[in-house]
């Protein structure tokens, strides 16, 4: 490394560069302007709009999803009649648990798709699609 450097102060030794008083006074002048720019206090940052549709719109996707998918089909399901009367809506009472993993996870799956049905079964009969 010592030689590169030695042989690059040679180098510069030998170049003959000539500075003009006129490019001189302008480089200083350059320098002397110069000022530190004003520090510039982070504006507080809002949640973004494009965020809140795309939150949106995800969860109607997934809403439409799910209506389809639990909806019946019509030609194998006998329609029942229509009700001239609204019926209140029943909210069920539900029982929630923080999901412990004692078992192994295919056990645990297997459990979990069973609760599935079960509940498929349930809002089915409440919505009087199982005869």
């Amino acid at each position: 490394m010592d030689e590169v450097a030695r042989i690059l102060r040679e180098d510069a030794a030998n170049i003959d560069a000539s500075v003009s008083p006129e490019l001189e006074r302008r480089v200083r002048a350059s320098l002397e302007n110069v000022s530190p720019m004003p520090q510039q206090r982070p504006r507080p940052r809002r949640p973004s709009l494009t965020l809140w549709w795309a939150s949106s719109l995800t969860g109607i996707a997934v809403a439409a999803i799910v209506i389809v998918a639990i909806r019946p089909d019509s030609a194998t399901v006998d329609t029942p009649p229509q009700v001239a009367a609204i019926e209140p809506l029943v909210v069920p009472d539900l029982k929630t648990e923080t999901a412990m993993l004692t078992a192994p996870l295919e056990r645990e799956l297997e459990n979990l798709e069973a609760d599935l049905r079960k509940a498929e079964q349930a809002v089915r009969r409440d919505f009087g699609l199982e005869p």
